[in-house]
């Protein structure tokens, strides 16, 4: 009798060590997935930054959609593709950088999807001609597809957008619409007004101490 009550402490503490490497596996991964979508997000700051756009948009999955400012949605990698192409080549005195900032992810139980929160600043401009600052929120969507994750989802919300040697107290830029040349695959998901307007962009979770779901613009 006492072998085998030692034999069945034995088992307990087997299952518990067994269920302990399990959620450290979890954790591990989670941990993993985390890194490799703020990886994912400031590539493609960096290849944007240089109007690297077939780079930048070999990172977004084939169903994926872009939405940036007014400019309605565009559906698919080639058209993503098309689109970052109609934003212009790499020459000499442009400026295009967009930093990814400020990242907030949660990635799903399955460890397949995940979403993100993350600001943009801008700094824009072409020698002498402009210069433009601003800020843009980012709401997006991210899949792992045979093991490697990509966007899924780019949601830009410009918060901002100025011209730099006047400043924010002097009035804003225009919020961009429709490119010129470019028709988008469907209209813009979201209406609202960048500053002097007030919005916020829409939360993909709730408040992480209260649990309150926080509405757009409150």
């Amino acid at each position: 009798m006492a072998l085998l009550a030692g034999c069945s402490g034995s088992d307990a503490r087997l299952a518990a060590l067994e269920a302990e490497l399990s959620a450290l596996r979890t954790q591990a991964q989670r941990a993993e997935d985390h890194l490799a979508i703020m990886n994912l997000q400031s590539i493609y700051g960096y290849y944007v930054d240089k109007s690297q756009w077939d780079h930048a948009a070999d990172l977004f999955a084939k169903d994926a959609t872009l939405e940036i400012a007014g400019r309605g949605q565009f559906v698919g990698q080639d058209r993503i593709r098309e689109y970052l192409h109609a934003l212009g080549p790499a020459e000499y005195g442009r400026l295009f950088n967009h930093l990814q900032l400020q990242p907030v992810i949660h990635v799903a139980e399955d460890g397949q999807s995940a979403r993100a929160r993350w600001r943009s600043f801008m700094q824009v401009g072409h020698l002498g001609k402009e210069a433009r600052w601003g800020d843009a929120v980012y709401e997006n969507e991210y899949v792992k597809e045979d093991g490697v994750w990509k966007i899924r989802k780019l949601h830009s919300f410009i918060t901002f957008y100025v011209e730099y040697e006047r400043g924010w107290n002097k009035g804003a830029v225009p919020l961009p619409g429709h490119l010129e040349n470019l028709e988008p695959d469907s209209d813009t998901t979201i209406r609202y007004g960048a500053f002097p307007e007030f919005f916020v962009p829409p939360y993909h979770y709730p408040n992480p101490v209260t649990g309150r779901t926080e509405i757009a613009g409150q």
